[in-house]
């Protein structure tokens, strides 16, 4: 079953070999944990990982979701993880390495009858560059899309992923507007990639900042120092609230207008819609 709005904030990566860490992460305050068997586990680790998983204490009423970012499609190790899934009290599966929406097609007539949402990262290889309208209907069970760029740099040869202006090189921005743009035409959550120096909160405040004002719902983490900061920018103000809410308002007791005017603006359709997204993200 898929999670009801408000989508997390924060989507929190841990190793899943690390029974410390993986407690850590559960009682921290990200929206949801995402349980790694790919990068951070090393190959000969992956069993123990997926025995771990197997043994966490069942959730109470509250916590974080729980996710499990699985192997890439075609690897040994992508069945073994399909085969341990019923042992895992999860709340969906994080695909990595998506080349196009049939690999999340895949992946759901994979896990059937068990109905997992599933959140691709859709921007880690080069062809995956120029499948990201593919999502659009590609299967009901997705669920959220986000974008990577240690993995994409490394497929592309590159040797740094940033330009002479310490910003991200041309690329690695075009990855991530078009992972936005194709997860709004899906109608899943988009969800901003890591921001990888985890002890520069200034930094990680103006990126996540700058991805919720783009249209950005969540951002991954790669720290639990990271949530709050994350929590933070992605959570609605109080005085935006109020302003959707009043659009809201007046578009419902005046379903055949428009424009209206709202404290003595001009508000058409559009803002409706901006309004709309807003309110489905109030906790």
């Amino acid at each position: 079953m898929i999670p009801q709005a408000p989508p997390p904030r924060s989507w929190l990566f841990v190793p899943a070999d690390s029974n410390k860490k993986v407690m850590k992460a559960i009682g921290s305050e990200a929206d949801a944990v995402i349980f790694d068997l790919e990068d951070s586990v090393a190959p000969a680790q992956k069993a123990l990982a997926r025995e771990l998983l197997g043994l966490l204490p069942q959730r109470g009423d509250d916590g974080p979701q729980r996710w499990v970012r699985i192997n890439p499609i075609g690897c040994d190790a992508h069945d073994e993880d399909l085969a341990a899934l019923d042992d895992f009290d999860i709340d969906g599966i994080v695909l990595p390495k998506a080349q196009s929406g049939d690999d999340v097609a895949d992946l759901a007539a994979a896990l059937a009858p068990r109905s997992l949402p599933i959140h691709a990262i859709v921007t880690e290889t080069a062809a995956s560059l120029f499948s990201l309208l593919s999502y659009r209907d590609c299967s009901p069970v997705l669920f959220a899309m986000s974008w990577g760029a240690e993995d994409l740099s490394a497929a592309l040869g590159a040797s740094s992923k940033f330009g002479a202006d310490g910003e991200l090189a041309f690329t690695y921005r075009l990855a991530r507007s078009l992972t936005l743009a194709g997860a709004v035409a899906a109608e899943v959550q988009p969800v901003d990639g890591v921001f990888a120096n985890f002890r520069d909160e200034e930094g990680l405040v103006a990126e996540a900042r700058a991805a919720a004002a783009e249209g950005f719902t969540g951002k991954l983490a790669i720290h639990p120092a990271q949530v709050g900061p994350i929590n933070a920018a992605f959570t609605p103000s109080s005085d935006e609230i109020a302003h959707a809410r009043a659009i809201a308002d007046a578009f419902a007791a005046q379903p055949s207008a428009g424009v209206l005017s709202i404290d003595g603006k001009m508000v058409d359709r559009p803002h409706l819609l901006q309004a709309k997204r807003l309110l489905m993200r109030v906790r």
